[in-house]
């Protein structure tokens, strides 16, 4: 309900209002009757009631007044007064942010990257530009890895500097061992050894973790399945025999189109240390007496044999075909003989490099000074006689047993320095700690290069030799 009491000027209620009325009032009635008794005085204007009686009728009309007013004053008591209106706080103008001058148009962009969103405008039926929002992008495409290249072949077989490779439990699967030795080493290799059999497709994963950091990958593949054991020395599914009659063909031709769709090269050592006893591919035994079925001459002609099936698949492009006997000096007296390992020999067209098998073991025979030359020097001569190829040491290792691994390790990295050695482009070192049977006799041999810290010093300082020239890479 609102208050239907008249306000005025000078009040800011109805009630204040009335208040100020019955004021003036009664003021209006004490100057009627000043003026009455003025007018009723002796001399005054005209005759008229007495005072008396003007003053009593004032009274009684101010009294009615009041009884009025007191009576608006109860009609309007339940009325709740409007409160006072509270000063509006002026309400800031609101800041205008500048508009930011346009810049300077660029120049037009070239074609647009396949994983690219480009988002257009599009004009209504009726005429003008109506924006749209942007489409969504496209999922984001994985990021392209740059492509996996490495040297042509011819490079790979002369190297500015010798390759310091390297064998460990897992590479190039896995490569936390290799790296911790080349952390001990004090220099990243530039090769990885490891092993794969006839019962395995190719791992062309192998190859392309090789090459993404730099190594070139030598693969020691036996025609034999990847567990057998070491001293099992025939295995009548894989005799040379077999293979020459093309009961692996079509296995060799499916690796050899394998290797060609990697397209990545990668040293292939095939049937090593086949001038020893101790595999099903070697072609007699200790005695002399033919070994797993195989005949003189087999060895040679199931190498052909390989490399004429990857030759007719193109997978020669990418294969550096390293042929790699055992050291002469601990065979049979018969195996020594130069002629026996040239009768092992498949030709120069057939093969890219020579390797060598060569470890220091024990136990040690009289003539053993555990020097380079003793170790190595007539393998080197019988294979220099045949052939003008590179060399490679391309499974190498020494024992803790008998001590005398610091003396030999020294010899090594001094005779690689020795311009008679210049046709040796590197070495792959065994670094794996083994029990095997050798000589009938089991063995467990510490090759690691941290067999001991005097082993580790000894290697270290070795290849960083500057007349040894390996391929040093800081890690």
């Amino acid at each position: 309900m609102s208050d239907s009491t008249p306000r005025t000027w000078w009040a800011t209620s109805g009630r204040a209002s009335k208040l100020t009325a019955l004021g003036g009032l009664v003021l209006t009635v004490a100057l009627v009757a000043t003026s009455a008794v003025v007018w009723a005085s002796p001399g005054g204007f005209t005759p008229g009631p007495s005072a008396e009686d003007q003053l009593a009728a004032a009274l009684a009309e101010n009294a009615s007044l009041q009884a009025k007013l007191d009576a608006a004053d109860r009609d309007t008591s339940n009325v709740t007064p409007t409160p006072r209106a509270a000063t509006p706080t002026p309400t800031p103008k609101p800041t205008t942010t500048p508009k930011p001058t346009p810049p300077t148009p660029a120049p037009p962009a070239p074609e647009p990257e396949t994983n690219t969103v480009v988002v257009y405008r599009t004009a209504p039926e009726g005429g003008g530009e109506q924006a749209v929002a942007p489409a969504p992008a496209a999922p984001a495409k994985p990021p392209v890895k740059p492509a996996i290249t490495a040297p042509p072949i011819a490079t790979l077989l002369a190297p500015e500097q010798r390759y310091f490779g390297m064998y460990t439990a897992q590479a190039p699967f896995n490569f936390a061992t290799f790296d911790d030795a080349a952390l001990k080493a004090g220099t990243r290799q530039s090769m990885v050894g490891y092993f794969g059999g006839w019962d395995q497709t190719f791992r062309g994963d192998a190859v392309a973790r090789s090459w993404e950091r730099g190594l070139l990958p030598m693969l020691t593949w036996e025609s034999r399945p990847i567990a057998a054991a070491n001293d099992v020395a025939e295995d009548p599914v894989y005799s040379l025999p077999r293979i020459l009659g093309g009961a692996f063909d079509d296995y060799l031709r499916q690796y050899a189109r394998d290797i060609v769709a990697t397209g990545l090269p990668l040293g292939i050592r095939l049937n090593h240390e086949m001038n020893g006893t101790w595999y099903p591919w070697a072609e007699q035994k200790t005695n002399g007496s033919s070994n797993n079925g195989n005949r003189p001459g087999d060895y040679a002609a199931v190498w052909r044999h390989v490399h004429d099936i990857f030759e007719s698949e193109g997978a020669n492009d990418f294969v550096i075909w390293t042929w790699a006997p055992n050291i002469v000096n601990n065979l049979p007296s018969r195996h020594q003989d130069p002629a026996y390992l040239q009768s092992l020999y498949p030709g120069d067209e057939y093969v890219d490099l020579v390797g060598i098998s060569g470890y220091l073991r024990t136990p040690f025979v009289s003539a053993n000074n555990f020097t380079f030359d003793y170790t190595f020097g007539a393998t080197l001569d019988q294979l220099r006689a045949l052939t003008d190829k590179p060399i490679l040491l391309a499974e190498v290792g020494a024992t803790e047993n008998g001590g005398k691994k610091v003396t030999w390790l020294n010899s090594l990295f001094a005779s690689l320095g020795e311009p008679e050695n210049d046709d040796i482009i590197g070495l792959a070192w065994f670094n794996i700690a083994v029990t095997t049977v050798s000589g009938g006799d089991r063995v467990t041999n510490d090759w690691r290069i941290d067999s001991r810290a005097d082993s580790l010093a000894a290697f270290r300082d070795g290849l960083a030799r500057p007349s040894a020239d390996f391929r040093l890479i800081p890690y």
